[in-house]
């Protein structure tokens, strides 16, 4: 399945989405002859499961995707099938194309007259399992978290997957490897002549039938042409049966698997004998060597399990981790690492003393010798990036759950604006005209900046065989990535004297907006009874609790339990809670830090879903929310290996109408 995006945003806990994505998924698909009652050449018709409803594991994403069909878009039964995707190689197109039993299921003909479309009738009349695969733009996805449930395509999933919610078809292409593996492919030519294929008759015959091409019983042809196809249909059926009871007979029961082969493919008595023969002989001892060949793979697996990177089969093949950790024990240091790159690429030296030559030979390679070079530059990228982005998701993350997101292209200061004004339908008098609305409008702006930072691998620590240099340096600057995320969102989000205040009827002070029943129906209420620039109700609905960590417990309290008992002496029990699983509940430490303006351990927040009203937003330049590192051997004054890592965004309040704030105190 070929995804492309418009663009989409980045799946929040994964890496940014490329421009577009390709996702294999393995199909049933049935080839055969159509029959036709007329002289005309007959058109091959297929059918196939073209995707299964499975989640599937996708380049560029990093976890699991699964199309959901209910929200796949169809914008016509007849689209174009194509050979692996491309343009210029038509196969036909199809007639018919469904969502059943939580499959894509198509059926078409074979209608173009290209060397692509031959290539596919001509390999299924020889066996060969062809495989489909569904080109769709991607329009809306979910993402799940890890220990969340689903329900896609009449299944349950559970996190972590990403969820495409809302996708276009495109068209449908023939491939010969799926990467599915739910099920299997299935692909038939069509029975031999005689058992349901179209039979090619003379021009201006014609066979009487009952449907299919299957010649009636008793049915009187036309002279001569006529007779002269219905003898060579039964030729031909009388020399199938005959070939079929040899190939039985050969085989005499004991051979069962090159019995129906033989039945399948076609294979002469010949053949046959041939293959029964192959199959008696005595079979010699198997050795099996296995291949412990030092790929790019494998040195990025022995680092990333030498450094303890959390759930490394999420990256790598079983196979690429079992030799990386049968290759390095106890282990891979720096300086081998190092090594093994050098010797991949040429270098003849068997030991570091040279460290500067064997740099030069590790990120230099040995192309111009005909060697085959493994990319040290590459790998080090990998694996400092897998161990940055460890760092960038260990630090906290309410920040993505209270915010709206924006991409944006360059550096420039971007707008948005809300529409208000005059959109009450009036009374239209008969025979009158309709009156024009007015609208109004509301700007918001943001801006992406660049934030980065830059450290050196000395010779000292490349001396020392640390490949905690390689594993620590990433994560710090993950870590630091996240850190500083967070601390230009909650500086933004904490100066908000101006933006929350009583003039915009959305703060309230008072020690009746402590956190408990009275006060989140208090917020609830001042939230619900803001109006937009008309006067009139904004008609958006509160979702989020935002608390810091000293109202964690009564605001999780709020959110699950169905009563709240009070203990003090007025005993004012049972108490029903009227909000119980009414709002979400997020905490953040950043709310009440002595080091940002604006704090509070008692004051918290009502605020609504971001995607339908948000008070703050972030902006990404190119949709990138996770930083980028860079790793380069150094400049010649220095010794040792620099890493760099930026990201570019950008943070501004947006509607103060998209929230409420309770000060918790008089």
């Amino acid at each position: 399945m070929t995804l492309s995006t418009k663009p989409a945003p980045a799946p929040p806990d994964g890496p940014q989405l490329p421009a577009r994505l390709n996702l294999t998924a393995t199909a049933e698909i049935e080839l055969e002859a159509a029959a036709d009652g007329g002289g005309a050449a007959p058109l091959p018709r297929f059918q196939m499961v073209a995707y299964t409803g499975g989640p599937m594991r996708v380049g560029g994403w990093r976890y699991p995707v699964i199309v959901d069909l209910a929200g796949l878009s169809i914008p016509s039964q007849s689209r174009p099938i194509r050979f692996g995707h491309d343009a210029t190689a038509g196969v036909g197109h199809t007639d018919s194309i469904r969502v059943e039993g939580g499959k894509l299921v198509a059926a078409g003909v074979v209608s173009r007259d290209t060397a692509a479309a031959r290539e596919v009738v001509a390999s299924s009349r020889n066996g060969f399992p062809w495989q489909a695969s569904v080109g769709a733009s991607v329009e809306e996805f979910e993402f799940v978290k890890e220990q969340q449930k689903v329900m896609v395509n009449g299944r349950q999933y559970e996190g972590p997957v990403n969820v495409v919610r809302k996708a276009t078809l495109g068209e449908i292409s023939f491939v010969d490897l799926g990467a599915d593996g739910a099920t299997s492919a299935s692909v038939a030519a069509g029975a031999e002549p005689g058992i349901g294929d179209a039979v090619e008759l003379p021009a201006g015959a014609t066979l009487p039938s009952g449907g299919h091409g299957t010649p009636l019983a008793g049915a009187a042809c036309a002279p001569s042409a006529a007779d002269a196809a219905v003898a060579e249909l039964r030729a031909q059926a009388a020399a199938e049966t005959d070939r079929i009871a040899a190939a039985r007979r050969i085989c005499g029961g004991r051979f069962p698997r090159i019995e129906a082969q033989a039945i399948r493919d076609g294979w002469d008595a010949q053949r046959t004998e041939l293959e029964v023969l192959r199959a008696t002989r005595p079979a010699a001892p198997g050795i099996h060597v296995p291949d412990n060949t030092v790929t790019s793979a494998v040195l990025e697996a022995a680092c990333v399990i030498t450094g303890r990177l959390p759930k490394p089969e999420e990256s790598y093949e079983h196979r690429t981790l079992e030799l990386a950790s049968r290759r390095f024990r106890g282990g891979i240091g720096f300086q081998e690492l190092l090594l093994e790159a050098a010797w991949a690429n040429g270098y003849t030296g068997r030991n570091f003393r040279d460290c500067r030559e064997v740099l030069r030979a590790a990120f230099a390679g040995g192309l111009e010798a005909g060697f085959s070079t493994v990319d040290i530059g590459g790998i080090l990228s990998n694996v400092a990036n897998k161990f940055l982005l460890d760092g960038f998701y260990s630090v906290e993350r309410t920040w993505r759950n209270v915010c709206a997101v924006r991409n944006v292209s360059d550096f420039k200061t971007v707008t948005s604006y809300r529409l208000v004004g005059n959109d009450q339908y009036e009374l239209v008098a008969p025979g009158g005209k309709i009156k024009h609305g007015t609208l109004g409008e509301e700007k918001y702006t943001n801006q992406a900046d660049t934030y980065g930072l830059q450290l050196t691998i000395d010779r000292r620590e490349i001396r020392n065989d640390d490949l905690g240099a390689i594993t620590t340096v990433p994560r710090k600057l993950g870590r630091g990535s996240g850190s500083t995320i967070n601390d230009i969102f909650w500086k933004t989000f904490l100066a908000n004297s101006d933006f929350f205040k009583t003039a915009n009827q959305n703060y309230e002070s008072g020690a009746d907006t402590a956190l408990g029943i009275d006060g989140l129906t208090k917020a609830e209420v001042l939230f619900m009874d803001q109006v937009d620039s008309d006067g009139k109700p904004i008609g958006v609905m509160p979702a989020i609790v935002l608390v810091p960590t000293a109202l964690s417990a009564i605001g999780s309290q709020l959110f699950k339990s169905l009563e709240l008992r009070e203990t003090t002496s007025n005993a004012k029990y049972p108490v029903a809670n009227p909000h119980q699983g009414k709002f979400r509940v997020e905490v953040s430490r950043y709310l009440a830090n002595a080091k940002y303006a604006g704090n509070s351990a008692k004051a918290w927040y009502l605020l609504a879903d971001p995607s339908d009203l948000p008070v703050i937003e972030v902006a990404f330049l190119d949709g990138r929310e996770t930083p980028t590192i860079e790793t380069a051997d150094a400049d010649f004054d220095e010794l040792g290996i620099k890493m760099r890592g930026y990201h570019d965004f950008g943070v501004s309040l947006q509607d103060f109408r998209g929230g409420a704030k309770l000060k918790g105190e008089a």
